[in-house]
């Protein structure tokens, strides 16, 4: 039986996307999402177009390479907060501050958890929310781990901008600074992204070596009982190095 699906073109687009998980034939696609024929076709011209779907030679419809990447990013994201969850926790508890962790997707990172601190305020920060990687303690943990080309190709994509008076908004005054964050092993963001909020965040890696993202500490600067960034720097660096271990990093 077909399920009800809206008039307007979003809801028929995942619809046929929701049916091609149980079917690969246009008719018993057709039959599950009680749309015409020629409807479901042009969508799946279109998911094929773009990637999402792949034609077979009996000309029946399967994954494409795009939707099976996607599949593969929101699944390693979902197990990589699974298994940081004790460890962000725990960091939480040790700080009092809001804790957050986020993962590099292109030249964003996005994040992934979030424990709230036990603060009498909230940060504004929400899961799946994308944030700019030059000027939050979590972007800049990530690039001070990547090589200085790949940096400076990822400035030329996405030119770093002043999102507040302190943003370091340079490419070369940026790299540098880069520099002594990867001596240091973390990462501050003094206001950089957000006015009057304070981060502190060190590096993640997989069992490739390879950065996937960090995980921070944020706080309000006018907190007068907040920790100051020398004390949670290595606090953060440490639970990085936790969160990077459950995930497969060597050493």
């Amino acid at each position: 039986m077909a399920r009800p699906v809206g008039s307007n073109s979003v809801e028929k687009t995942l619809a046929v996307l929701d049916a091609l998980g149980d079917h690969e034939r246009i008719a018993d696609i057709v039959v599950a999402t009680g749309l015409h024929k020629s409807t479901v076709h042009r969508i799946l011209q279109d998911f094929a177009r773009l990637g999402f779907v792949r034609v077979t030679e009996r000309g029946t419809y399967e994954g494409g390479p795009r939707i099976l990447r996607l599949a593969g990013r929101v699944l390693a994201r979902t197990d990589a907060a699974e298994r940081a969850a004790p460890e962000l926790h725990a960091l939480q508890e040790r700080c009092g501050g809001t804790v957050h962790f986020a993962v590099l997707d292109g030249d964003e990172a996005v994040y992934v958890a979030k424990v709230e601190g036990n603060k009498p305020y909230r940060m504004a920060s929400r899961i799946g929310m994308a944030v700019p990687l030059h000027c939050t303690a979590i972007g800049k943990a990530a690039l001070a781990e990547l090589p200085e080309d790949e940096v400076r190709a990822l400035l030329r994509r996405a030119p770093p901008h002043a999102r507040t008076p302190a943003t370091i908004a340079d490419p070369d005054r940026l790299v540098e600074h880069l520099r002594a964050v990867r001596d240091r092993g973390w990462a501050v963001d003094e206001e950089e992204n957000e006015a009057g909020v304070r981060c502190v965040g060190a590096a993640v890696a997989d069992h490739t070596r390879r950065v996937i993202g960090a995980v921070s500490v944020s706080q309000l600067v006018a907190d007068v009982a907040g920790r100051a960034p020398v004390e949670l720097g290595p606090e953060v660096a440490a639970t990085a190095r936790a969160i990077s271990r459950l995930l497969g990093a060597p050493g």
